[in-house]
């Protein structure tokens, strides 16, 4: 019997009460745009392990359950799997090698590389979830159109830029969950998803993805129909119940982690 586990929450938001939540939506994305520049920046290990004791913190004060926060990196493992390989494999190396398998072998330079860049990836989809997950929805749209309110001088749409991303990360959730009913589907009328070779698991899929992309165009059919009947026209003239500013708090934590960031992004 085959045990289906709950979606991915990657982009799902989290309803807590903790300080990541209550910092203004632009100061979060500001944040998170340096972190992943210093990222970027980093070419050590010391500084991994500096940004991601902040990337911890962050975490803990998000009162965020840590098993949602990991489970988004699920989604990645593919990459971080051939990243790993792709830095640590060698071709017949003339250095000492770890493990060797034919002219195959990984020597301890391409295996450090190898997990450098992928804790470099995990950080940066850590510190992106992270901000979905404290983010909601509305404060999302409310941030990206404040901050790309400047492009609008150049004809930008950037209230309709705005609504399309707030609704791509939102159905992101919405889809992990319509493909979880489709799979419990196949499962009760007998499909098996535990074959033993990736080709034919691969292809056991094929069966969810024919459904799931209907509901999907179907849903998107509704929600376009639903927006028109509103008559949404994108950004311009709309007003808010809510107006969200930069407080004082927000700018001195903005302040002090990005000059903390890059601090650590140029030292090391």
């Amino acid at each position: 019997m085959v045990t289906v586990r709950p979606p991915v929450p990657f982009g799902q938001y989290v309803p807590v009460d903790s300080p990541i939540h209550t910092l203004e939506a632009r100061a979060k994305m500001i944040l998170i745009f340096v972190f992943a520049i210093v990222l970027f920046m980093i070419e050590r290990f010391s500084g991994l392990v500096l940004i991601g004791a902040l990337a911890v913190i962050a975490v803990v004060l998000s009162k965020v359950s840590w098993r949602i926060v990991v489970r988004g990196l699920k989604a990645v493992t593919l990459l971080l799997l051939f990243t790993l390989l792709a830095h640590s494999l060698r071709w017949e190396p003339a250095t000492v090698a770890l493990i060797r398998v034919g002219p195959l072998a990984v020597d301890p330079d391409g295996l450090g590389r190898g997990i450098f860049f992928s804790a470099r990836i995990m950080l940066l989809v850590i510190g992106s979830s992270l901000l979905t997950l404290t983010t909601s929805p509305v404060e999302l749209t409310d941030g990206l159109t404040r901050l790309m309110r400047p492009l609008e001088r150049i004809r930008v749409p950037v209230g309709e830029i705005a609504m399309i991303l707030t609704i791509a990360l939102r159905f992101i959730p919405t889809t992990a969950e319509e493909a979880e009913k489709i799979v419990v589907a196949q499962i009760a009328r007998g499909a098996r998803f535990d074959q033993r070779w990736p080709l034919a698991r691969a292809r056991a899929y094929i069966p969810v993805l024919i459904p799931l992309f209907v509901g999907l165009f179907k849903r998107s059919e509704e929600l376009a129909v639903a927006m028109e009947a509103r008559c949404y026209h994108g950004g311009h003239g709309r007003t808010r119940l809510n107006e969200s500013r930069l407080g004082v708090r927000d700018m001195i934590v903005m302040v002090s982690v990005g000059t903390l960031l890059l601090a650590v992004g140029v030292t090391l």
